[in-house]
């Protein structure tokens, strides 16, 4: 009843979202950074909303294509999720982290020239200056974004690294217990759960810079999780796990809480079922959203997703250094909007470049590593 193709167990239109989220990361973040402002398309932390729902939904998506294979009730099936997770993030990761750690000095230069041509408060050196051993092994392992001090202490956006970290951590014991009370009463207490908690240590004082620790951003990938349990229901289940994710979404948790980011969170997770379930629609929106679709899974929009991740994590190293170069050559003598539209016609086309070559070089490589590792033999005869 969704658009899955058959031969393939692949949806096309998820590598557009993939790619229309890096985007929108990255143009919110040269918005931040020139002083133009649009509303909802500068808001980058919008864009991330949009990842963490796309990885709540496809890690359920993955699982029951490998259901048959790879049951969550065996164990194997864990360490086997955990292997090709961590070597699909971790290798690039380690790379760029290396590089950040190296430039930040070089960064954090750049960031005070923003910030002063801004007039806004100035980033904390801390966040770009930290090559502490401390600071490194917490990031190295991922568990940086369970401090408070650590979350946001690279010159990368790499708290929403750990976040998915944590929630791939946690999935097989998530889906064990949703295969257990079923999709609506499993993931309304696991949303309930994790809102309770980011209130109790929002009371007990504990603050975090960015919404890296789980239970603020539980809410999302949840909504994602249930989409992906609807795409074998029929069309009233369907619009039942829908209206579910839209009330989760809706929960005045993470930060960020407008009415207009409301508003836009509530029309991607909208967005995500229509693309996704239009064959669920009256035919008059089911035909121009299957062609929509489509077009979101061509292959330009394919390679754009496969690229997301490179995107996400180098365009701040190369956007910061050039908008303050710009400031530095220009200052005030081009408007706020011609300052974003240099930027971005600089930083795009770089950071894309580097992408492909992290995605190849890096990224596939150890891709085919985690898939090496987990191959499961045939028993001996």
């Amino acid at each position: 009843m969704a658009d899955v193709s058959g031969s393939t167990g692949r949806i096309g239109s998820l590598d557009g979202l993939r790619g229309i989220a890096a985007l929108w990361v990255l143009i919110g973040h040269a918005m931040l950074l020139t002083g133009w402002h649009l509303p909802l398309i500068g808001d980058p932390d919008l864009g991330v909303d949009l990842f963490i729902m796309l990885s709540g939904f496809l890690m359920v998506f993955h699982y029951q294509l490998r259901e048959s294979k790879e049951p969550w009730d065996d164990v194997s099936t864990w360490s086997s999720f955990w292997t090709r997770r961590f070597f699909r993030i971790a290798p690039l990761y380690y790379v760029m982290l290396a590089i950040a750690i190296v430039l930040g000095p070089v960064i954090f230069e750049s960031r005070m020239t923003i910030d002063h041509f801004l007039n806004v408060t100035p980033q904390l050196p801390e966040r770009y200056l930290d090559g502490s051993l401390e600071n490194i092994l917490l990031h190295v392992s991922f568990l940086f974004g369970l401090s408070p001090g650590h979350a946001f202490r690279t010159p990368l956006p790499d708290w929403s690294i750990s976040l998915e970290m944590q929630f791939y951590a946690m999935l097989p014991f998530l889906m064990l217990f949703v295969q257990r009370l079923g999709w609506l009463r499993g993931s309304i207490f696991i949303v309930v759960a994790g809102a309770v908690l980011a209130k109790a240590i929002g009371h007990a004082g504990i603050t975090f810079p960015m919404p890296a620790f789980l239970p603020l951003k539980m809410h999302v990938f949840a909504a994602g999780m249930l989409l992906a349990g609807a795409l074998n229901a029929r069309s009233g289940r369907a619009f039942l796990h829908f209206a579910l994710a839209l009330a989760f979404v809706a929960l005045p948790v993470g930060g960020g809480m407008s009415v207009l980011r409301e508003a836009v969170r509530l029309g991607l997770v909208t967005i995500f079922f229509a693309l996704i379930f239009h064959a669920h629609l009256p035919r008059l929106l089911a035909r121009p959203l299957n062609r929509l679709s489509d077009f979101m899974g061509n292959r330009f929009c394919h390679e754009l997703g496969e690229l997301s991740f490179g995107a996400y994590l180098i365009h701040l190293l190369i956007m910061q250094p050039v908008i303050a170069k710009l400031i530095e050559a220009y200052g005030h003598s081009i408007s706020d909007f011609q300052r974003f539209l240099l930027s971005i016609a600089i930083t795009i086309p770089i950071t894309y470049a580097l992408s492909a070559i992290g995605h190849r070089f890096i990224e596939m490589q150890g891709q085919k590593i985690g898939r090496a590792l987990t191959k499961r033999r045939a028993p001996a005869v």
